[in-house]
């Protein structure tokens, strides 16, 4: 008789096999355990802080690490003050594994460990570009690697078969690997991450002291400008202070930008003011140009904004109805009207398929806005 019950789902084959120690048990340690173990693979946890390591147990990110673990692949989740510690810890208590590091900064750790005479044979520095606003085992999750850059800093020294094993790592969460020596690292995330933080700080804390009048104008833009101001003081002190030096260069660049349309403003009606602002917002739009889309692809999108009830299911039913048009969201934003009982849903389509979406909701009743500010 043949059995017709429905399988059970196997996870995919990993590149990743025998046992992985996850050093470190918040947000990106406790999300590669839930990714990992979701392929199959044994994952034991270690955590300075018993209570940390109890509540990713708990949530399922891997078992407690025991004195007869033999780890092929050791991954160093802590705080960069302690990074250089913990690698060198590991490479003397597991001569037969292979270190790898996720911290945001790679010239310092790597520095100091030298200092040391440590041998670095079997450590290889790397980066997940990914994480979330709040830290913590309790908001990991197995997909935010997914799509992402992971930077790995290998030197002529690497044995191949060690660097398989860190880039396995990556492509087994989703992400892409990057090969980047550590000063190109440090220089490009003090750019594209350091900075950006800062900037969103400085920005949100204008609110501090603002009327509460001039904060319930603030919309969609304001909100994605100074989402990552919600970000954990403690670790940033920590990240920025070890990439100080490049980070002070964009900080200087950016100063003088600010400056120059400061200056400019001051008298609007000087000859060549306005130009200098119009120059400042064109060349935004020529850095914007260049930011990799979707899933590091270089293709552009178009928006339509489409007014949604402030009730269930609205947003499944216009979903469902983009998928009859044939049409695939390739991105979301969603903003709620103060005091209306509706929101506004910008969908970002490619720009062949934009006219045909704006039809065919229109037709299906929906009430397309226009881009909001």
């Amino acid at each position: 008789m043949t059995d017709t019950t429905a399988a059970e789902p196997r996870p995919r084959a990993a590149r990743t096999s025998g046992t992985v120690r996850i050093v470190g048990a918040g947000l990106l340690g406790s999300s590669i355990g839930h990714a990992l173990r979701g392929l199959g693979v044994d994952v034991v946890l270690a955590d300075a802080s018993p209570a940390q390591l109890r509540l990713a147990i708990d949530y399922g990110a891997g078992r407690a690490a025991t004195g007869d673990d033999r780890p092929g692949l050791i991954v160093v989740a802590t705080p960069p003050d302690v990074v250089a510690d913990v690698v060198e810890r590991e490479l003397a208590s597991y001569p037969g594994a292979v270190v790898t590091d996720v911290a945001s900064v790679k010239l310092e750790p790597l520095h100091e460990l030298q200092a040391r005479g440590v041998d670095l044979t079997h450590y290889i520095g790397s980066h997940p570009l990914a994480g979330r606003e709040r830290g913590g085992a309790i908001s990991a999750r197995a997909d935010i690697f997914v799509g992402r850059p992971w930077v790995v800093c290998r030197d002529g020294d690497t044995p191949a078969s060690d660097l398989a094993l860190v880039e396995g790592l990556a492509l087994d969460l989703g992400a892409t690997p990057i090969e980047m020596t550590p000063e190109e690292h440090d220089r490009a995330v003090a750019l594209v991450s350091h900075v950006p933080q800062l900037v969103a700080s400085l920005l949100a804390g204008r609110f501090v002291d603002a009327p509460d009048g001039s904060l319930r104008l603030a919309g969609q833009g304001v909100r994605d400008t100074t989402r990552i101001a919600a970000s954990a003081p403690e670790l940033w002190v920590q990240i920025l202070g070890a990439n100080a030096a490049p980070v002070v260069d964009v900080l200087d660049a950016l100063a003088n930008d600010l400056r120059a349309v400061a200056d400019a403003l001051r008298a609007p009606e000087r000859p060549g003011a306005r130009r200098a602002v119009a120059d400042t917002i064109r060349r935004g739009n020529d850095g914007v140009e260049r930011l990799p889309g979707k899933h590091g692809q270089n293709r552009r999108f178009e928006s339509l904004v489409v007014m949604v009830d402030d009730t269930p299911g609205q947003l499944g039913r216009l979903f469902g109805e983009l998928g009859e048009l044939g049409v695939n969201v390739e991105d979301l934003r969603l903003e709620h009207s103060p005091g209306a009982q509706f929101g506004l849903a910008e969908i970002s389509v490619t720009p062949s398929v934009l006219r045909h979406a704006e039809e065919g909701l229109a037709e299906r009743g929906w009430k397309i806005a226009s881009i909001p500010s």
